[in-house]
């Protein structure tokens, strides 16, 4: 229990900070494996103007590289707030042991960060979504996965 508080509170920090330098929200996350930190991130969408810049994805990718590995299988992570469904997402292809994380979505709602809509919009078929969206070209798509299919040499994930 004593290192699961210490990485919360160092993720939980790093938010922190990032409010002082105000790279972007209110938001950090560590990577952790074999009870060392293995990546930080902050979240920097607005100093960087990159959306996908949220402290999770930016913990994942510094783990990754420092780990040399595309996968963070015997990593945990640590979040200062449940992830978003992007961040979700690239955590679950990470592949991480296990997920820990502070303050909840509603927490994080109730400060402007609502990702209710998103959450919503996922379970929808993609034609009943907001975002208009449109399939087409579907059978030269799928020929690349028969493509895929019957590569030996590649490396799967």
């Amino acid at each position: 229990m004593q290192d699961k508080m210490k990485f919360m509170k160092e993720a939980i920090g790093l938010a922190r900070e990032n409010l002082k330098l105000k790279n972007g929200g209110p938001f950090g996350a560590v990577v952790v494996k074999d009870g060392k930190i293995v990546g930080r991130g902050m979240n920097s969408v607005t100093s960087t103007n990159d959306p996908t810049a949220h402290a999770e994805i930016n913990a994942i990718r510094e783990a990754c590289e420092n780990l040399q590995s595309f996968q963070l299988t015997d990593c945990d992570i640590y979040s200062s707030c449940e992830p978003c469904p992007m961040c979700l997402g690239a955590i679950y292809w990470a592949r991480p042991r296990k997920l820990y994380f502070a303050a909840s979505r509603d927490d994080a709602a109730k400060a402007g960060f609502d990702d209710a809509e998103i959450y919503n919009e996922i379970e929808l078929p993609f034609k009943n979504r907001k975002l208009p969206t449109e399939q087409f070209s579907q059978s030269d798509a799928v020929e690349l996965f028969k493509t895929w299919v019957n590569i030996e040499s590649k490396i799967e994930y």
